[in-house]
């Protein structure tokens, strides 16, 4: 468990929820096990992208991955693990905050599921991404930093607002603040050339802090220091 969790690469997502709680008044330890549940799914959907198959044309890109085990380990490991992650927030359940750990639930699986990480998945190896090339279609490189990097970020951020008991306008807030922060960070993991969507990205996160000019946002505002 532990070479399966911190073999995919660091993530600012957990920080992200953590960072969110605090912002909207919550207690870091609302949001520890939504934070240790998004290290999971993150690392489940990364096992899931570079399992070492031998019937791939090509390596992915990326860091090289030190494979200890052979992929139906891999495999069930990533696969038994992303519903712990699920236990780990429904256990943290004290019988106050049931509707908030639902909403958090509901938030995770949009997140890492059909509709997010796994169509971005989807996407990168539609367009070719496995044979370690850069994609081709500039559209298509928003899409999956849109789908992956974004969504996730947005995800970690909304449920920190959650789970520190944000109203609906902060969470929003936060949500958009969280999906521009993931933009910056998928433009840059991919060395996207365009310097000015990193910029714009950068100016519309700021402008969604402005909501919580009352609150101390200094925390928060590190995810931009990129």
């Amino acid at each position: 468990m532990h070479h399966y969790i911190f073999t995919a690469p660091k993530t600012t997502v957990p920080a992200l929820c953590l960072a969110a709680c605090e912002l909207v008044g919550g207690q870091r330890h609302h949001a520890i096990s939504a934070a240790s549940a998004l290290l999971l799914m993150e690392s489940a959907t990364y096992t899931h992208e570079h399992l070492p198959l031998t019937d791939r044309p090509g390596p992915k890109p990326g860091p090289v991955i030190n494979h200890v085990y052979g992929p139906n380990v891999e495999l069930l490991t990533s696969d038994g693990i992303a519903p712990f992650g699920f236990e780990l927030i429904a256990r943290s359940d004290g019988g106050e905050n049931s509707e908030r750990i639902l909403r958090v639930m509901v938030e995770i699986s949009r997140a890492v599921g059909s509709g997010g990480v796994i169509e971005a998945q989807y996407r990168k190896a539609l367009d070719g991404g496995s044979v370690g090339e850069e994609m081709c279609h500039v559209e298509e490189i928003r899409r999956v930093v849109e789908k992956y990097e974004g969504g996730l970020h947005a995800c970690g951020a909304v449920c920190g607002g959650v789970l520190g008991g944000g109203c609906e306008e902060e969470i929003e807030r936060l949500r958009k603040f969280g999906f521009y922060v993931g933009i910056i960070q998928g433009m840059i993991k991919r060395e996207f050339k365009e310097d000015k969507e990193v910029d714009e990205a950068r100016n519309l996160a700021l402008e969604e802090l402005q909501f919580f000019k009352d609150k101390e946002v200094d925390a928060i505002k590190t995810f931009l220091n990129i």
